[in-house]
């Protein structure tokens, strides 16, 4: 177990990245002696520096900015901190606006030097390396030379307001990346690159699966058919693991009055996130956010004895967030998603037992879809929250209990929890290692409360259930975009849209391929046959840039032996079989799901 952020800011890179910000700045300033500055904090895997200044950066700017940065590096320069007053940092950053306004939030002890809340009114220190003085808490190297100027890259310019706020000035973020060395470094910008190969968005594009449409509205998913299919065998498989264990299927609307959001706690703690309500018959209704209310009253509508516990309601209910349009990100990033919600209610005495099947299961699934490397985070109470803090320290306390007895490896994420209740986060990593978050399981005695939850115990008193939110895929659309991604397109085989292209080398072979066609479909396959007059090598390569998994070739001897002649995508080619031994590969990849 440990606290992840804590561990990186006391790394060593992070020390390298934050200094490496400083240096950055110090070379934009030499550069463009007007630049107004704002802050430049170490993040994962790089680092960044917002600047107002006179021109919109070019590429050319980068190199050079870069160029005069390994030479800062390389003359040795100390970084040097003091404390100063309030009134001292302010005549050192008397034409800096963006400091004077971190210095007064410093000064109020409502900020640290980043511009983040704290609890605690902080010093005021300051970092000098040569000539260039930041107001910063630190840490950073001793030396300048700690840091190897052939690990260093800037890797893009991009806008930032002030504060993250789009009424206050735009500026210039550059963005940059440091390592411990150039192999590193070169690891790195290879999973950048990989990564942009990977894009869902330009891969959903290719493969016809999705689209976004200015006309539909931003973050609002078309699936197209053969998305449409992937989704389809996602909620089959999904469906039959969750009727094997013991959930019960529900569906609910897509508004509700707002007594109900009342209720339970979403207007007070999550209307900027809701759409504006509508008037119907004199009484406001919400598009739903999530779906749990409505799994609540499901619960409530009979008198609940303690033999029934524990319930499990599982439903794949499409919700509405609003998200500003600037936020958008093909399907990671929506306004309307389809999260495969469920719902546990259970007695005191039955959480732990639920807790652990309900990780055991998203493991499970997780794993079932390809995803081997999963990392757990346990999230603790945030700052806006509900509820007695005694009930908090019990629930993270069962939460962490369930996480020790799995095995699993995990890290605190502290203040991470919704406003109802401590949580669980599974995050997987993909082939190229980036870390996506999925499965959410989540501690509510919030809910219970407020709708006054009942079931009759074994001494004939109404007791107080427990309840267990639990979003295992996320959202379909979300997880869709992380499997796009994963396999860069390349579904396994269970999964593919269409599992095999028949590829008839003449016209003379179009009806022996229908045929063939028609027996693997009825022996569950799906399929189609390419009957363009193309060229063979041209049909191979259609189907392999289609990401199709198998090529069935079929020419005269494959016709005259009831064969086929089967390539992968890969480019493999594996010669001519039967079409029995075919199937039989093809049915065991399905069943191993590779």
């Amino acid at each position: 177990m440990a606290d992840k952020k804590a561990q990186y800011e006391g790394s060593a890179l992070y020390r390298i990245r934050h200094s490496t910000a400083h240096i950055m700045a110090q070379a934009v300033l030499e550069k463009f002696p007007d630049a107004k500055i704002a802050i430049g904090p170490a993040i994962e895997d790089g680092f960044y520096y917002d600047f107002d200044l006179p021109r919109a950066l070019t590429p050319e700017d980068l190199e050079s900015i870069e160029k005069r940065m390994r030479g800062i590096i390389q003359s040795k320069v100390k970084f040097e901190r003091r404390v100063v007053s309030a009134d001292e940092a302010k005549a050192i950053f008397k034409d800096q606006p963006f400091k004077l306004e971190l210095i007064e939030g410093l000064e109020e002890g409502k900020l640290d030097d980043d511009g983040n809340p704290v609890d605690e009114k902080p010093e005021i220190s300051l970092y000098t390396q040569g000539s260039f003085t930041d107001l910063c808490r630190g840490p950073h190297v001793d030396l300048s030379t700690q840091i190897n100027p052939a690990a260093v890259k800037l890797m893009s310019v991009a806008g930032a307001y002030w504060r993250g706020d789009e009424k206050r000035p735009m500026l210039q973020r550059i963005y940059g990346t440091a390592w411990g060395s150039p192999d590193e470094l070169k690891s790195y910008l290879w999973r950048m690159e990989e990564a942009k190969k990977r894009d869902h968005r330009k891969i959903g594009h290719d493969l016809d699966l999705f689209s976004v449409v200015d006309e539909v509205g931003a973050g609002l998913i078309l699936w197209h058919p053969k998305g449409g299919k992937i989704r389809k065998l996602i909620e089959n498989f999904w469906s039959e693991e969750h009727e094997a264990n013991g959930y019960d299927f529900v569906y609910t609307p897509h508004i509700g009055k707002s007594q109900l959001w009342e209720t339970s706690g979403h207007l007070g703690f999550y209307k900027e996130n809701m759409y504006s309500p509508v008037d119907i018959e004199g009484q406001q209704y919400y598009l739903k956010p999530m779906n749990c209310p409505f799994h609540v009253y499901i619960y409530k509508s009979s008198l609940r004895s303690y033999r029934e516990l524990p319930l499990r309601y599982a439903e794949e209910g499409t919700v509405y967030r609003y998200e500003r349009s600037g936020v958008m990100h093909g399907l990671m990033r929506v306004r309307g998603f389809t999260q495969d919600d469920a719902h546990h209610f259970c007695r005191p005495d039955q959480m732990p037992q639920e807790i652990d099947f309900v990780l055991d299961f998203s493991l499970h699934i997780l794993r079932s879809f390809g995803f081997t490397d999963i990392q757990a985070y346990l999230s603790t109470k945030p700052e806006k929250s509900v509820g007695d803090p005694s009930r908090w320290q019990d629930a993270e306390a069962a939460l962490e209990a369930s996480l020790q007895r799995s095995g699993l490896d995990y890290e605190v994420d502290r203040g991470g929890g919704a406003f109802y209740g401590p949580k669980i986060d599974l995050k997987v990593k993909d082939a190229i290692g980036r870390e996506w978050q999925l499965s959410t399981i989540q501690f509510d005695f919030n809910l219970p409360e407020r709708f006054d939850l009942t079931y009759i115990g074994e001494d004939g008193q109404p007791h107080q259930p427990y309840m267990v939110h639990r979003a295992l895929l996320g959202s379909l659309e979300r997880f869709f975009g992380v499997l796009i991604e994963h396999y860069a397109g390349a579904f396994p085989v269970w999964l593919s849209p269409v599992q095999a292209a028949l590829v008839p080398i003449a016209d003379r072979h179009i009806e022996y391929a229908k045929d063939v066609a028609a027996q693997l479909r009825k022996a569950g396959l799906r399929v189609m046959v390419d009957e363009r007059s193309e060229r063979m090598n041209a049909k191979i390569r259609d189907a392999q840039n289609q990401k199709i998994p198998y090529m069935l070739v079929m020419g005269d001897q494959e016709m005259e032996n009831n064969q086929v002649a089967l390539r992968l995508r890969n480019n493999q080619n594996l010669g001519a079989m039967s079409l029995e031994n075919f199937l039989e590969r093809a049915k065991d990849d399905i069943a191993k799901k590779i």
